[in-house]
């Protein structure tokens, strides 16, 4: 088994878990910083470690179209081309093409599209989808998948779910066709893992009924972990909730559970409470860019006036390399005067957050405590928010 469960919570439905890959063991929970085109948005590799991250997330519909199969091939995949040593999941860049492509043509054989960069024609299949990200030397792949979003008909999405099922069980038989294929692992990383795995998404839209059967046939088909998909695409955070814990507790004890595209602080709390193990979101850096940093104390706007003359570090409880070096003063000062310097800052200290967050997590859960520490997390980060938001009420970003 690549994944094994070590500890439940005695107090939710989190656990802790290792998941094994061919390049190092990732610890469950965890978050997967979003590296869509090989790359953290204005971070480096290294500042990855520093933070702590395990495992990072890349977008193969993204790498696709650049720098496309023939560059990667020759560079000797991913890891190499850009040099990250630890584990990488990649997404099929199912929701990519359904939602970033224009004219996409669904066919029963795999989806016909324009790319959205240059309007050049693609048909990509679940087979290819496969090979490709083998090609990227993956560590996790995902089948290509139909997501819809919300709100949707329940006709639409039980067509849907057969496309994604057909599909589903093609890409298992082109994973199945290459079993002996190897994936070097890094040095001083040998778990024994000697091929990517490939997890199956359980979709549905909000229609639990519908998702029991996605659950049924997917689970069917054995993957090697699964992925909640087709969540936080437009409906409301209730029934993010309700779909998340519902499909959660439905999917095999043994396998990791992974929630697509789902990391506000509040979400994946809520998600591990629910037995959820592996998260990605652009969440921290695209919302670090404009400004945005995540606390223990709730969510600043460092663009705001009132942080003109503070000379507090981000966050006084943070140990990051932007905390220990400079304060909310300057980093405003580098939003407003458009030095780039400001949106690396900002990303680093909120991927340290996150990654932090998740190990705090950890703790935890170990010690069976975790429905208290969510408890004393959301009471600290609620009311933070709420002064925040009436203070963004009254004052200017200038």
């Amino acid at each position: 088994m690549n994944f094994k469960l070590l500890h439940k919570d005695k107090s939710s439905k989190a656990r802790l878990g290792l998941l094994n890959t061919a390049h190092g063991k990732v610890h469950t929970p965890c978050f997967m910083p979003v590296g869509t085109q090989a790359t953290i948005k204005t971070l480096s590799n290294d500042e990855m470690e520093k933070c702590g991250a395990e495992m990072i997330m890349a977008n193969a519909y993204h790498l696709y179209l650049r720098p496309g199969e023939k560059v990667l091939k020759k560079a000797g995949g991913l890891h190499k081309f850009m040099a990250w040593d630890g584990p990488i999941m990649t997404d099929s860049g199912g929701y990519q093409i359904f939602s970033l492509a224009v004219l996409r043509k669904i066919r029963k054989e795999g989806v016909e599209f324009k790319s959205h960069i240059d309007g050049s024609k693609h048909f990509m299949t679940p087979g290819h989808i496969i090979r490709f990200q083998k090609v990227l030397g993956s560590d996790i792949m995902m089948p290509l998948d139909e997501c819809l979003h919300y709100p949707v008909s329940r006709n639409n999405v039980e067509e849907s779910l057969k496309t994604t099922f057909d599909w589903a069980k093609k890409s298992k038989r082109a994973h199945a066709r290459s079993p002996h294929e190897r994936i070097k692992p890094a040095p001083c990383n040998d778990t024994g893992v000697r091929g990517p795995m490939l997890f199956g998404i359980v979709q549905g839209s909000t229609y639990l009924d519908l998702r029991k059967r996605a659950i049924e046939e997917i689970v069917g088909l054995d993957f090697d972990g699964y992925a909640i998909g087709g969540v936080a695409v437009g409906e409301p955070q209730d029934l993010i909730h309700e779909v998340t814990e519902y499909t959660a507790s439905a999917l095999p004890q043994n396998k990791a559970r992974y929630l697509m595209g789902v990391g506000t602080p509040l979400d994946m709390l809520d998600a591990i409470s629910e037995g959820v193990d592996l998260f990605d979101c652009v969440v921290p850096t695209r919302n670090g860019r404009n400004g945005q940093a995540f606390t223990w104390s709730g969510e600043l706007q460092l663009r705001n006036a009132p942080f003109k003359e503070d000379f507090a570090p981000v966050d006084k409880k943070c140990s990051c390399y932007t905390c220990r070096n400079h304060t909310r003063a300057y980093i405003r000062h580098l939003f407003n005067t458009g030095e780039i310097l400001g949106l690396r800052l900002v990303s680093l200290h909120n991927i340290y957050f996150y990654v932090k967050l998740i190990e705090s997590s950890h703790k935890a859960i170990k010690e069976n405590r975790f429905k208290k520490f969510v408890k004393d997390f959301k009471a600290k980060y609620n009311c933070s928010r709420f002064d925040l938001a009436h203070e963004r009420g009254r004052t200017s970003n200038s």
